[in-house]
């Protein structure tokens, strides 16, 4: 059985070293070489490298028995393309879905922009953990403020100086983010808001939060899509079983 993995996340990693490890032939399709950095462990396994509009995908599609999207709870647009991709190639998709989290006592907005003028009516430092393509949210912000935690790559970066944040405000780094860590870069930068997707367990969101809350930061979370019809990576993981079997009872008949 040939499977089709888009999506760098904690899931599609996860499912692609079961799906291996199960005997399917495997294909992952990332948008950074970080994303691929982080398969490296998995023996057997395709990577594909780049960010695909949908004519790619679904000549990649066309190529698989089953397709999953494990991509970013907020990649609404990669979603979209992705369902695109499988209708017109005519394959069966498979969307993981991630337990959201508790917000009680933080700041819910429901997009970025919104975020952006409550914060303009606020005093004190703010980091924002959002992700370098949301930067241009929060440009009519006073920029003596900001401070910006992205992945450590050229594009991210290249986001933040045309976003006009100083180097000195820009934290470079890759995750998972523990909550004493968290708490050190929020104290060491005198940060008093915090922004964050809800990324749940695998975005560290609870450290992020346990983070805030002991240092007295105050929390805006920028809401998750809609996203209802998924399934979990446990369910997901027995459908690739199940079509194993059919593939290999088919073989002995």
């Amino acid at each position: 059985m040939k499977l089709l993995i888009f999506g760098g996340t904690f899931e599609g990693r996860r499912l692609a070293a079961d799906a291996v490890a199960m005997g399917a032939c495997c294909t992952v399709s990332v948008a950074t070489e970080l994303g691929a950095e982080e398969l490296t462990g998995i023996c057997e396994l395709v990577v594909e490298v780049g960010r695909l509009e949908v004519p790619a995908m679904t000549e990649l599609a066309e190529k698989a028995d089953l397709c999953i999207d494990a991509t970013h709870p907020y990649a609404v647009r990669a979603s979209a393309n992705i369902r695109q991709a499988c209708r017109a190639a005519g394959v069966p998709l498979a969307r993981v879905t991630r337990q959201g989290s508790e917000l009680n006592g933080a700041v819910v907005m429901p997009d970025c922009t919104t975020a952006a003028a409550f914060l303009a009516g606020t005093e004190g430092n703010i980091l924002l953990t959002t992700g370098a393509k949301e930067l241009a949210a929060f440009s009519g912000l006073d920029r003596h403020r900001l401070y910006v935690r992205v992945l450590p790559m050229h594009e991210s970066i290249s986001l933040c100086e045309a976003a006009g944040i100083a180097h000195s405000h820009i934290i470079a780094m890759q995750g998972p983010f523990s909550q004493k860590l968290n708490e050190a870069i929020l104290l060491q930068y005198g940060i008093d808001w915090l922004v964050t997707k809800d990324g749940g367990g695998p975005g560290g969101f609870s450290q992020k939060r346990l983070a805030a809350d002991s240092v007295g930061a105050r929390l805006v979370v920028i809401c998750r899509p809609d996203d209802t019809d998924g399934c979990t990576v446990e369910e997901i993981r027995t459908q690739i079983a199940q079509l194993l079997d059919q593939e290999k009872r088919g073989k002995q008949s």
